[in-house]
């Protein structure tokens, strides 16, 4: 744990207390100072307490003592409208801030040279986070990984001088962290997502900015720019030339930075890199999405000074990450992928792009503009499975244009992917859960939906007596 100092003797409200909550609590605890914490859930309040936090309505109590507010990041702060206890604290004058500003306040309070990379944007962060602390660790540095990829910051082990610490942050705990200012701040991508918690796309791009507000001369801003809004903040940074700034790009060649074309990585001097230059043999780093995701690490690595050859060692040796593109099993011709973390659908255009011979489940809890923008993607599909509460929106948008089925739940939808998959015809043909949907429909996050996909193939498979995982 990363103590949070600066609050020491002093009352710090804490609203929200889910996993990051309950670890903002303890952190402060541990850095000294007086934490009352409160959670709209009952059931939340009902596990603080069991924990020993102190709790207190703070929409039912007075601010004047109270020196800051760490709000949880899945707490409104601006739209659709702040949270009551964001309304009294800055009616009181007090900070409203998150466990990623306390996290950069502690760490350069105990280690100043400790150094953070920094990782956003809308889809790609947990794999482009989980490379990174891979090729960190590889590459011989002492690297500590958390954030929004899972363990919350906080927890993370304290500082040396030699740590460099490898954080997702999300665009909630960047609205949350004003004085942030990472060694290496990535923006990866910006697409339509979170529009009712930012109000509209303007602002969700100007919120992923911010990350590289407080950069200078000694940090590098490393920056995706094959969409329109990354692409404008890139432009505009290296405009104000505060910090380096490393443009990446797949498809297009760039003048600096680093880019990929036709799976061959280029670096700022225009030159195939020698070693391991070829991502096409990069089998847990398959798909252009994930070439961008590649991209940006190596031009990370070569931020924090690690050599060509060592980097792209480091990738060879990367297991990717459970959900997003994860091949669950092969046999007989057909593909069994998890990408469970494609939550819209932008994140399952990667899937679809990547590959062909398709037998896609899909639904969920829509959002905003269901699967219309995936229409290029319908002739690479065999057949689609329709489970939850998208089913009909989704069966409007397929029909007449690619054959589907009403599955409803997902074992049905395995089940009969699985056996269409089976009688198909092609070298590879693919089961893909790539749902372009939220899960908290049928399931509590998708994490849970991924590893229920994976217990239904390997079921089906077992069935047929032939797993081979």
């Amino acid at each position: 744990m990363i103590p949070a100092t600066g609050f020491a003797q002093r009352n710090v409200a804490v609203f929200g207390l889910g996993k990051s909550g309950l670890s903002t609590v303890r952190a402060l605890e541990a850095g000294g100072a007086r934490v009352i914490a409160w959670d709209d859930t009952e059931a939340k309040r009902a596990e603080a307490a069991a924990a020993g936090v102190t709790l207190e309505d703070l929409t039912k109590r007075s601010w004047v003592d109270i020196s800051a507010l760490v709000l949880s990041p899945g707490v409104p702060l601006t739209h659709p409208a702040p949270h009551p206890t964001v309304t009294l604290a800055r009616a009181a004058g007090v900070e409203v801030i998150g466990d990623v500003e306390l996290f950069y306040r502690a760490v350069k309070a105990l280690a100043p040279s400790a150094r953070i990379v920094a990782i956003t944007g809308t889809n790609g962060k947990s794999t482009t986070t989980a490379l990174i602390g891979h090729m960190v660790k590889r590459c011989g540095g002492d690297a500590q990984v958390g954030g929004n990829i899972g363990t919350p910051v906080l927890e993370l082990t304290l500082p040396t001088h030699s740590t460099v610490y490898v954080i997702e942050v999300s665009s909630y705990q960047i609205d949350l962290a004003p004085s942030l200012k990472p060694d290496v701040g990535i923006l990866l991508n910006v697409t339509p997502d979170h529009i009712d918690r930012h109000g509209s796309i303007e602002n969700y791009a100007a919120v992923k900015a911010r990350l590289f507000a407080k950069q200078d001369a000694a940090d590098t801003a490393i920056i995706g720019v094959d969409d329109a809004y990354s692409s404008d903040i890139c432009t505009r940074l290296s405009a104000k030339r505060a910090q380096k700034v490393v443009p990446v790009s797949v498809g297009k060649t760039l003048g600096r930075g680093v880019y990929v074309l036709d799976g061959h990585l280029y670096d700022s001097a225009g030159t195939q890199t020698q070693k391991g230059g070829d991502f096409n043999f990069l089998r847990t780093l398959a798909g252009a999405h994930n070439w961008q995701n590649a991209a940006v690490a190596y031009a990370a690595g070569r931020a924090l000074g690690y050599s060509r050859d060592k980097i792209l060692t480091a990738f060879e040796s990367f297991p990717g990450l459970a959900h997003r593109m994860e091949i669950v099993a092969e046999q007989d011709g057909v593909c069994y992928v998890n990408d469970s973390k494609a939550t819209n659908a932008d994140a399952a255009s990667k899937a679809l792009a990547t590959y062909d011979n398709i037998y896609w489940i899909i639904g969920g809890k829509s959002k905003e503009g269901g699967i219309e923008t995936l229409r290029e993607y319908f002739p690479r599909l065999r057949r689609a499975y329709l489970i939850g509460a998208a089913t009909d929106e989704f069966a409007r948008t397929l029909d007449g244009k690619v054959d589907f089925v009403r599955s409803q739940t997902l074992d049905r939808a395995v089940e009969a992917a699985a056996r269409d998959a089976d009688e198909g015809e092609g070298d590879m043909r693919v089961v893909l859960l790539s749902p372009a949907c939220a899960s908290f429909d049928q399931f509590a996050n998708f994490e849970e939906r991924g590893e229920a996909f994976r217990t239904h193939v390997l079921k089906h498979l077992s069935e047929k007596g032939r797993v081979r995982a």
